[in-house]
């Protein structure tokens, strides 16, 4: 019967009315508009002092987009069309960025650099509230809270949310996939899940695809069980794989289409890199290093703590939870959470089988980190705040079980943040000693001529980038003790060969065996200016190719220098953690510092 004119009467309520502005409960123990601003400062502060940390992403990155807006800089050997490597759909991404910054006032090359990281920092704030969202809503507000906390003190999220990295874009995608992948709100959105693995697949890292295969065998447990009861749900399920898979292929055809117009031939990168590192005739991979299988699970526990330790007992928690708990949610939710825990096991059990191994590649994985350790947390204070004065735990005071949590909480903030202070105090020079030059500096004013050399001997991995170089200054390098292949330069030729021809144009010296090639050094004597470090307690013989370039006041001027960590006399504490040089601090593990210098030639 439809309702009366007095019952709607009845039903009407002013929104002036006191009680009409109370509140409904809200899925969130903290709005993800704050929890947005949360991750947001923390990634700021990323941007602003996070080290670089891998060579990979000066040379492989942060040149070629040096070269796409300025016209030169440095070319690896991934990057030689003999070879078509790295994608230059993701570079050109990046440089876009970076060239809106030289449309605003007061724009310069390390404004330039700076602003990308920026822009770096919002995408993945973004990117980390979304998935905060469904979590809060799909598992449980408190899971949600424990993953902002868990993400936002850890040096590994200082590490890789603004590393300028197809990891760390693949980390980004990974976040939005997942989020699409649990929320069943409105519908499943299995097709937006596929689609958000494949842009880091194929954008980025191709690897990082292979995150969302828990999710695929569970849209395939669910479709067959589907098929037993109900074939239209089954059909379905195969439309939505169906629409990830095809916008897949699109967006393949589009980055092929990028890269067919750099390189000037057609080429699948993401299947190049994918035939380099897995089926390679010459050494792949490993021609750059290989580890012990314990590097993930060091690299992991500095950059996490015991949220890792968390993460690792997650999925044996919540199975010992399941079996004992009088609270039993069906076999659909002890599914759902299995697959949410599992791509953290599957990443971490693929990688650290591979010989060759870099703190890079676990970068996809950190969002299943931090699930797997708040969803590890959960479990452990829901078992911790039983009341029960029969049970052990129930006997505990509550306030002793807050101090407790509260504690072990803050014992994990301070292991982040000196963490992270050992870090930016122990490594931040090579971001600073090129101040003098005039990069940073509207008009480019500093010390230098138009064009200079700027070398690099045994610190060529330290180099931040071109974009610290004003006026056209050149990084070279000279002969050390290192023997692999080291950096060309992109063709600057222009005339009659279009734009950018060094992305196309045959390159010389190039090889995949990371054997050296001598075209690739310079004369000191061309070299305006020289990078070295010095580390005063270190006693040994110094190796011929060598020297002490700033103890060398006969040739070389001292432009500016900062304090670098010598961590070869540093004790492993104070190498893992910042340890301040108070006077209680026992001598052994107080940090040894060297110098890293910015040196000029003399008259």
């Amino acid at each position: 019967m439809p309702p009366t004119d007095a019952q709607h009467r009845e039903q009407f309520v002013h929104p002036t009315a006191q009680h009409a502005k109370k509140k409904g409960p809200t899925p969130f123990m903290i709005e993800p508009i704050k929890a947005f601003y949360a991750f947001l400062i923390a990634n700021f502060i990323a941007a602003l002092y996070a080290p670089i940390q891998d060579c990979d992403e000066t040379f492989n990155y942060w040149e070629p987009t040096h070269y796409l807006s300025h016209g030169y800089g440095l070319q690896t050997w991934e990057y030689s069309p003999d070879y078509s490597i790295r994608s230059w759909s993701y570079v050109a991404l990046h440089a876009i960025v970076g060239n809106i910054r030289r449309l605003l006032p007061q724009s310069t090359k390390v404004s330039e650099f700076y602003f990308i990281r920026y822009i770096l920092a919002f995408v993945c704030s973004l990117c980390q509230v979304l998935l905060f969202r469904v979590i809060s809503f799909t598992l449980n507000p408190r899971i949600g809270l424990f993953f902002l906390m868990v993400t936002v003190i850890s040096p590994g999220n200082f590490h890789a949310s603004t590393a300028y990295l197809p990891s760390s874009f693949a980390m980004y995608t990974t976040l939005l996939g997942t989020a699409a992948f649990m929320n069943w709100r409105g519908g499943i959105k299995t097709s937006w899940g596929i689609w958000w693995f494949a842009v880091g697949g194929i954008v980025g890292w191709p690897f990082a695809s292979a995150l969302c295969a828990p999710f695929l065998i569970e849209e395939g447990i669910f479709a067959v069980l589907a098929l037993l009861q109900d074939r239209q749900r089954f059909f379905e399920a195969v439309i939505r794989v169906s629409r990830g898979i095809i916008a897949a292929l699109l967006l393949l055809a589009g980055d092929t289409s990028i890269n067919t117009f750099f390189y000037k031939k057609v080429e699948v990168v993401s299947w190049n890199i994918v035939k380099y590192n897995i089926f390679s005739s010459t050494g792949g991979p490993d021609l750059y290093g290989t580890e012990p299988w314990t590097f993930y699970f060091r690299n992991l526990a500095i950059n996490f703590n015991i949220w890792f330790v968390l993460a690792l007992l997650s999925l044996p928690l919540f199975l010992v939870q399941k079996a004992f708990s009088a609270k039993q949610h069906g076999f659909q939710s002890g599914i759902r959470t299995i697959v949410f825990l599992s791509p953290f096991y599957m990443w971490l059990g693929i990688f650290t089988i591979q010989p060759h191994k870099e703190e890079r590649f676990m970068y996809p994985m950190y969002p299943f980190v931090a699930l797997n350790a708040a969803i590890g947390f959960h479990i452990i204070l829901s078992a911790f705040g039983n009341s029960d004065p029969k049970t052990l735990v129930g006997k505990i005071p509550a306030r002793l079980k807050l101090f407790a949590v509260v504690g072990v909480i803050l014992l994990s903030f301070d292991i982040g943040v000196a963490r992270i202070l050992g870090v930016f105090s122990a490594y931040s020079a090579p971001l600073k000693i090129y101040k003098p030059l005039g990069a940073g500096v509207f008009g480019q004013q500093g010390v230098g001529g138009r064009g200079d050399h700027v070398c690099f001997g045994k610190e060529w991995y330290r180099f931040p980038s071109s974009y610290f170089l004003p006026r056209d200054m050149h990084a070279k390098f000279i002969r050390s003790e290192f023997r692999g292949l080291l950096p060309g330069e992109f063709s600057e030729a222009r005339t009659g060969f279009g734009f950018w021809s060094g992305t196309w144009l045959p390159t010389k010296g190039m090889n995949d065996r990371n054997e050296e090639d001598m075209s690739k050094y310079v004369d000191i004597r061309q070299c305006s200016f020289l990078v070295d470090t010095q580390y005063p307690e270190n006693h040994d013989p110094l190796p011929p190719n060598e020297p002490d370039y700033i103890a060398d006041e006969e040739h070389w001027d001292i432009v500016k220098c900062e304090p670098f960590l010598d961590a070869a006399n540093t004790h492993l504490l104070a190498r893992v953690l910042w340890i301040p040089d108070w006077s209680f601090i026992p001598e052994k593990f107080r940090r040894r510092w060297g110098r890293h210098c910015l040196l000029q030639r003399k008259g």
